[in-house]
């Protein structure tokens, strides 16, 4: 039978469709373009070497020549800092100038490669550059959320091929991070105890969903998963924010992405998918309540009238077989565009 099933941390209800679920092989889509086809480099890309507006640029890890992350400011962004912070609330408007960051991580030099063919090391010095310029970022006090996010293949909104993620700072806390942070408080001022934290150990504790336990972080497909092979990693240690993370956590955090993203690659065929770090406001970065946790979204479901008329997703698909079938991806054979191997 089909059920209704509830984020112990979101309260957020899903229908598991289970009367017409798919077997997890059924969701792979054939003769997709993969990683390191094509050239690794390209002469009308923005992002390889070679081609790099100096003005937009923020920062480059190293300093200097080569690169292997920079920070660049986007093209044609969304929001802009040197626009002044302005409110009006008059009737029906409701308005605040467009002030904010909006710029790009450039993750590799390599045009044609994918977080699934590079080195955990990439991943990690990809979020310590976030880190980095997070921490600067806040410090221009109209900024109340900073959003770190990565869209790969175009089903996912990726309009450039060049592997790369994105920071968004915004003037305001979006609703939907409101309304979780409530729901999160809430918890907390009930039990006395952070619901992510709750959640982690039940999982745990069922085991059926847990991918992967590492040191620090747990990667799971949720009880509640409102998309075929949805997956979370959530820190062990209770924290508010990934800026606090640790040098060791950082490293096993791109390990475990890592094998995440290795096994949604070779399992279902380089999928197009976005992985958002959930993080605190701000002006929150120390709440109790509050659990930093990075999610992995394929795209391979849709969302229609259903979701959008309810809110609740329909999930084809068992999030327990889900998580069975990425624990058995053989991902050890796949290499990179510089042979690089699953270290």
């Amino acid at each position: 039978m089909s059920e209704l099933r509830q984020n112990l941390a979101t309260k957020e209800w899903v229908i598991i469709a289970s009367e017409r679920a798919r077997r997890p092989h059924e969701f792979v889509e054939p003769g997709r373009l993969m990683c390191g086809e094509g050239p690794t480099w390209d002469a009308t890309c923005p992002f390889c070497p070679g081609n790099e507006e100096a003005a937009l640029e923020v920062m480059r890890v190293p300093a200097g020549n080569p690169w292997q992350v920079r920070i660049v400011g986007n093209r044609y962004p969304a929001l802009t800092q040197t626009t002044s912070l302005a409110r009006e609330y008059s009737g029906l408007v409701r308005r605040i100038s467009g002030v904010g960051y909006h710029e790009v991580i450039v993750e590799s030099q390599i045009h044609n490669t994918c977080a699934a063919l590079e080195r955990p090391a990439d991943l990690t010095r990809v979020f310590q550059a976030f880190i980095d310029r997070a921490w600067a970022i806040q410090q221009d006090r109209r900024i109340e959320y900073i959003l770190f996010f990565k869209n790969h293949g175009r089903q996912a909104g990726a309009s450039l091929r060049h592997p790369h993620a994105q920071i968004m700072a915004l003037p305001i806390v979006p609703s939907e991070v409101r309304v979780r942070a409530v729901s999160a408080r809430t918890h907390f001022d009930e039990v006395g105890a952070c619901a992510y934290c709750e959640m982690l150990q039940e999982e745990l504790a069922d085991g059926r969903r847990i991918i992967l336990e590492s040191e620090h972080f747990v990667a799971f497909s949720p009880y509640a998963a409102s998309t075929p092979f949805h997956v979370w990693i959530v820190p062990k240690q209770h924290s508010a924010s990934l800026l606090h993370a640790t040098p060791a956590a950082l490293e096993d955090l791109g390990r475990s992405l890592h094998f995440i993203l290795r096994s949604l690659y070779v399992g279902l065929n380089n999928p197009d998918f976005n992985y958002v770090l959930r993080s605190a406001p701000v002006r929150d970065l120390g709440a109790p309540y509050l659990h930093w946790y990075i999610t992995i979204v394929p795209r391979i479901s849709l969302a229609a009238g259903f979701e959008l008329g309810s809110g609740i997703y329909i999930n084809p698909s068992l999030p327990e077989e889900c998580a069975d079938y990425l624990r058995t991806v053989d991902s050890s054979s796949l290499h990179g565009a510089h042979a690089y191997g699953a270290d």
